[in-house]
């Protein structure tokens, strides 16, 4: 199937973000395309990952919107934060535009999450019902415990100090220090090489993320909130292997979600396996299963 990527504008917060829409080249059926919002990760970047994911759902018929955050890639505002919240407002935004869209069907509209943002993902769909269905991809269910976990104890209680000292500076200049993302992230050496790699290939040559992320991770909760997703069915999709964001974040996610819901744990994969290679194609094959269930296409 033919592909066609246009650009669009649209505002979250009264902030201007940068948007690609990708459509099948071919007639639209009657009904209206499904259509899917894509929720990036940490990097909140519409041309980092999400294009081979848009891909493989467009070839399948569906509209899908991939955009970059506020502060990120194209889009204005506050430069890199993360600023959880304020993602799930973008992602209502884009579902806005992606429903005005024509030949596009309401009824039909799910969100896909790579890692922090499947977080995104079920926190938009626990207070949007135009939301129809989640799939989200080695995510977080507690943005505490999980940072928590990834860091030796020392230097978790540094990590604590650092934000405990920007926190005072940000109250009192409005502004937080920007350090290495590897201060905050913390990746296994395999992971760190998986992920430079792709932020090269990507043309993404800014390493330096603001020290608020640590206290925007923290207040993160999706967990909270994953049981409202119900009726309304969610997909996760974990690693065995994933360092970055551990398969027990993902099962925690399931355990406290309502039916209908599935948790496919892919053996003896990474973090960064789910974004090419056999690892993206079980993704992608388990996600388009879940999406055509869910909207019973032919």
């Amino acid at each position: 199937m033919g592909l066609i990527c246009e650009s669009r504008h649209f505002f979250s917060e009264g902030v201007r973000l940068a948007a690609d829409l990708y459509l099948p080249s071919d007639a639209p059926p009657p009904e209206g395309r499904p259509g899917v919002v894509m929720c990036h990760g940490y990097n909140g970047m519409k041309h980092l990952y999400l294009p081979d994911a848009a891909k493989r759902l467009v070839n399948a018929g569906y509209a899908v919107l991939c955009f970059d955050y506020k502060g990120w890639g194209e889009s204005d505002g506050p430069v890199r934060r993360l600023d959880p919240h304020g993602r799930v407002a973008d992602v209502q935004a884009a579902l806005t535009i992606l429903c005005a869209e024509p030949n596009i069907n309401q009824s039909h509209i799910g969100l896909f999450g790579w890692s922090f943002g499947c977080s995104t993902a079920i926190w938009t769909a626990s207070i949007d019902q135009r939301v129809k269905v989640v799939v989200g991809v080695v995510g977080v269910g507690d943005g505490e415990r999980w940072l928590e976990s990834v860091w030796p104890a020392d230097k978790w209680q540094q990590l604590m100090q650092d934000s405990r000292e920007d926190r005072l500076q940000r109250a009192r200049t409005g502004k937080s220090s920007f350090v290495d993302r590897g201060r905050i992230l913390f990746l296994d050496a395999a992971s760190q090489a998986k992920s430079q790699a792709a932020r090269k290939a990507g043309g993404v040559n800014r390493d330096e993320i603001p020290l608020e992320f640590v206290d925007e991770t923290i207040i993160f909760k999706a967990e909270w909130v994953v049981a409202k997703v119900s009726p309304r069915p969610l997909l996760l999709i974990s690693c065995s292997n994933d360092q970055v964001a551990p398969p027990y974040e993902m099962q925690a996610l399931y355990d406290a979600a309502l039916e209908p819901k599935k948790l496919i744990i892919l053996e003896g994969k990474d973090h960064y396996d789910v974004y090419s290679g056999p690892a993206f194609d079980s993704v992608m094959a388990e996600t388009l299963l879940w999406l055509s269930s869910t909207f019973k296409l032919t």
